[in-house]
């Protein structure tokens, strides 16, 4: 069984001494803040983080010394797609384009999608999540009937056989037009609403999207729906839904949330127009999600030549202009990234790195924890606070610097006050969905 560095006690209460804790996911301590983190001891019981104290205080109670490393809240990762994950080695993209991953996965969901298929690769995903760390996972669902039918009820199982362990939340995903379909588009909406989720979308610059946005926004009111989109996945600057959409929230006067995931084109745009988008977004009350790893991986590639853009969005000046942002995990092992495996501390690392998130980096941790938490409407998540359930995640590292400089592979995962088993599950449990791998 692999619990990680720590030996946390199997009952009673006990402390977490000398821990370094990300600022940006603490509430209810004042402590002095070097560099994002500040030092407290935890105090366990129960479960819950009974109370924060300064460090090496005396309570009499079993002590896990952490020496300086830092302690972190479990993980929300706010953009993920479950049902994708993992058909790499039957779905490959050879080009890498965003082009052959949309024909790849068409391919494989009209081939191979059954139910069975589907709930094997979303646990093995969970499992992985896990593992890593995560509390709360939102996944997006390819709704295209009669997929709506298979994956839908899949995710119901998978919500409640994981209870307790992993929140899931789920996103229906079609291509915005289809709202012009009646029958289809009603039976996505009904299936979305009957089990709880977020109405979805994904969209691209047609004639009629201001009209297709009303639609959804009507739709989301009616329903008490949510809204998450997809969003401007592309590297052409003549792509603005993303104001759009801010445009049509204002105007609906939405009282739900809405989440938009993407947005590259808007760093391709002049810098007055992206402004006058951000200003927009800002109003609207938009939670702007970046996807860096699939991002950089998709976005400006063409054969035989270096991207020269990043492909991410302008999340810096987002977050300055008062927009709540998020970063979170996207695909995984699939025709969109080829890599990947639901871990938000890989995330966050490399969107530290490619979005250069640090110097200073001390609001950085809130995008994989609770910024994310209140875009999913659970504030009570991403946060280490007096009373809180002690669902929380210990690293050996110190400062940002060691933190960031490994995978962290040796990270403890703490739920409800216990340490659970880490061992990730093996790539190879997958084998016989996907035929011979050698032939």
């Amino acid at each position: 069984m692999t619990k990680g560095f720590a030996t946390i006690p199997e009952a009673g209460a006990y402390v977490l001494a000398d821990a370094r804790l990300p600022a940006a996911a603490v509430e209810g301590f004042d402590a002095r803040v070097v560099e994002g983190l500040l030092r407290a001891d935890l105090v366990v019981e129960d479960g819950r983080i009974a109370r924060l104290s300064p460090p090496n205080s005396e309570t009499g109670l079993p002590v896990v010394d952490l020496d300086g490393g830092q302690v972190w809240p479990a993980f929300v990762d706010l953009h993920t797609h479950l049902d994708k994950g993992h058909i790499w080695p039957r779905a490959a993209n050879p080009d890498g384009s965003f082009d052959g991953a949309l024909a790849a996965v068409h391919a494989d969901r009209e081939a191979n999608w059954s139910a069975e298929d589907v709930r094997r690769r979303m646990d093995f995903a969970l499992r992985c999540a896990c593992a890593h760390g995560t509390r709360l996972i939102r996944t997006h669902l390819d709704s295209l009937p009669p997929q709506e039918t298979i994956s839908w009820p899949v995710f119901a199982e998978m919500r409640a056989a994981w209870a307790g362990r992993i929140e899931l939340q789920a996103v229906s995903l079609f291509p915005v037009d289809m709202v012009f379909d009646a029958a289809a588009y009603d039976a996505i909406v009904d299936t979305t609403a009957a089990h709880g989720g977020v109405l979805g979308g994904v969209t691209f610059m047609i004639p009629e999207l201001d009209a297709a946005l009303d639609r959804l926004f009507e739709t989301a009111a009616a329903r008490g729906l949510d809204l998450d989109f997809h969003v401007d996945e592309t590297q052409d600057p003549a792509a603005t839904s993303l104001r759009s959409i801010a445009e049509a929230a204002l105007r609906h006067r939405f009282e739900g949330r809405v989440a938009v995931g993407h947005c590259c084109s808007l760093a391709r745009q002049d810098e007055a127009e992206a402004a006058r988008t951000i200003e927009r977004v800002a109003e609207a009350g938009i939670t702007v999600i970046s996807l860096p790893m699939c991002n950089v991986y998709l976005q400006d590639r063409a054969p035989g030549r270096t991207p020269r853009s990043r492909g991410v969005t302008l999340l810096k000046e987002m977050a300055a202009a008062g927009v709540n942002t998020v970063v979170a995990s996207d695909n995984t092992r699939d025709p969109f990234y080829a890599y990947g495996d639901l871990d938000p501390m890989e995330v966050f690392r490399e969107a530290v790195r490619i979005i250069q998130l640090d110097h200073p980096i001390d609001a950085a941790p809130a995008l994989v924890t609770r910024n994310a938490a209140n875009a999913a409407r659970r504030p009570d998540l991403g946060l280490i606070r007096a009373g809180d359930p002690a669902d929380l995640v210990l690293f050996r590292a110190r400062r940002w610097t060691e933190l960031l400089a490994r995978p962290q592979a040796d990270r403890t995962v703490i739920r409800a006050g216990r340490a659970i088993d880490r061992t990730l599950p093996d790539h190879r449990e997958l084998d016989d969905l996907f035929g011979d791998l050698d032939g």
